[in-house]
């Protein structure tokens, strides 16, 4: 069975699919799904989709490239992520990405946002779902200054260096591959790929983006978590049912707050 460990169900793209989506999961045999928050104006609907399934999960947290929306505080996050649905704080991160003309000493916002979330996580004792993106230094640096391995999480979606990965995993964190493992451009990536400790990997999807070969150009669902499993699979050489049940034996062991359900749950 597979587990897809980062999604967005609640995203506009899905508002009329879901039973579809449910139905093909099952038939894809994937059993769980971590659903992803991203402001918390919008918390409340993805917290009511955990509710509704047996099978779902989610995080309470706020993206980095959400600039317009209310700023988090710990006690707040705190507060939201006593839910026993909620499973991980994030997610949260630094991405440089779309800088828009400003300089990275101006993004300090970002990085205040993502101290509050480590320090929310710390004190729940809930891992972090973290973001990076052309932020890899103040990234670690970060990390390390909050201590986030106190609460431990992962790298999702993860797109960076070996180097990166290795101090990542010196923290006791995880690493989440996409689809992005499987597109044609994406050979240092599979390169890290190969030798991430098997103990330390986790499939995703990040739905409805970043579909993976061969479905791309379709809208990303958590069924297709299979086809990122199916490269990873080939990658290290080992059995497809093998990395599904390393990767979903590690979901349950990082996210120790989520609870496995049988796939006869599904609705």
């Amino acid at each position: 069975m597979f587990v897809d460990s980062h999604c967005h169900l609640d995203f506009p793209q899905f508002s009329t699919e879901l039973p579809q989506i449910y139905r093909n999961m099952a038939a894809h045999a994937v059993t769980h799904a971590l659903c992803i928050s991203v402001n918390l104006p919008d918390f409340p609907r993805v917290l009511q989709l955990a509710e509704s399934q047996p099978f779902l999960f989610a995080s309470v947290g706020v993206h980095p490239d959400y600039e317009e929306t209310p700023e988090p505080s710990v006690e707040e996050l705190v507060r939201l992520a006593a839910h026993p649905k909620i499973v991980a704080i994030g997610e949260t991160g630094l991405d440089y990405y779309r800088l828009n003309g400003r300089t990275i000493e101006e993004m300090a916002w970002q990085r205040q946002r993502f101290c509050t979330h480590i320090q929310a996580a710390r004190q729940v004792k809930k891992p972090l779902i973290i973001h990076t993106r052309q932020a890899a230094t103040d990234t670690l640096e970060l990390m390390r200054a909050e201590s986030a391995h106190e609460a431990g999480g992962v790298l999702h979606c993860f797109t960076e260096t070996a180097d990166f990965a290795r101090a990542v995993l010196d923290m006791g964190f995880y690493i989440s591959f996409s689809g992005i493992v499987s597109f044609k451009n994406a050979a240092d990536l599979r390169e890290v790929a190969r030798w991430v400790p098997a103990d330390r990997l986790l499939i995703e999807t990040d739905s409805p983006y970043l579909a993976p070969v061969p479905m791309r150009g379709k809208v990303n669902q958590p069924a297709y978590v299979k086809h990122v499993a199916t490269c990873l699979a080939e990658l290290r050489q080992v059995s497809v049912d093998a990395l599904a049940t390393q990767t979903t034996a590690n979901f349950f062991r990082l996210f120790r707050h989520a609870q496995p359900t049988p796939q006869s749950s599904f609705q």
